[in-house]
């Protein structure tokens, strides 16, 4: 049986998404408070930024993949008109029935779907911007994710891939420190759930770094790659064309 990593711990790759799944359940509740807590405030800016390089269009089509609660998916539907199309997608019920419930609340009605990345069920070149935003390093098999997402894009798409990456070395120590001191006594504190904030500081580890996810996203057929260091490395926005 072939294993991958939970945060630090292997699990066999087929338990993964049960384990994942157990985090999310549990944080969706208070999940768009502990983000703003976690990064004071900053993942807005960071989702600005992806929006901002997105460039949708009036008519376009775009798949947010792990939309969890929304955010993007929200902004993408503004840009893209009542000619347009945006589809919000997550793996996990609970983070997209949160996810949902806050856009009917917002008076938007897009669809959404329970979704595994590695089997999108979407037609080939149909998207013109796919996004993840802090979902990538959930997943078991990243290769065989961004493989999809290159499928269902247009000639010419784009994929956006925020996500958190490897900080600068100035930041490093004190990121730790506050990665596995502080973020899961705050889970704790709001959340009532200390491991599965440890469990988010271990997997930003575990990911590939800036580098290394570039060439994984030129691996999978993105014609040109490039990143987008935010707030010293903490996040990064990967940007992938489709040739």
């Amino acid at each position: 049986m072939s294993t991958t990593h939970f945060g630090f711990k292997s699990v066999d790759e087929s338990e993964k998404a049960s384990h994942v799944r157990g985090v999310f359940d549990s944080v969706a509740p208070k999940y768009d408070l502990m983000n703003d807590l976690m990064s004071a405030g900053l993942h807005r800016a960071w989702k600005a930024y992806t929006v901002l390089v997105a460039n949708l269009k009036e008519g376009d089509k775009a798949l947010d993949i792990a939309g969890g609660t929304g955010d993007l998916a929200m902004a993408f539907s503004k840009k893209v008109g009542k000619s347009g199309q945006v589809v919000h997608t997550d793996i996990n019920q609970a983070m997209l029935s949160t996810g949902r419930n806050r856009l009917l609340d917002a008076g938007i009605v897009l669809p959404t779907l329970v979704c595994d990345a590695e089997k999108l069920p979407f037609p080939d070149n149909y998207f013109n911007v796919v996004s993840v935003a802090f979902g990538l390093r959930n997943m078991t098999h990243k290769d065989v994710a961004l493989a999809e997402m290159q499928r269902v894009l247009k000639p010419g798409g784009k994929l956006l891939v925020l996500e958190f990456s490897k900080v600068a070395p100035p930041l490093e120590k004190v990121y730790d420190w506050y990665s596995f001191k502080v973020l899961p006594r705050l889970g704790k504190m709001i959340a009532g759930d200390d491991a599965s904030y440890r469990y988010l500081a271990e997997s930003i580890r575990m990911h590939p770094g800036q580098k290394e996810l570039k060439t994984l996203m030129h691996k999978v057929g993105f014609g040109h790659v490039d990143y987008h260091n935010l707030t010293g490395g903490i996040a990064a926005l990967h940007v992938g064309i489709k040739c």
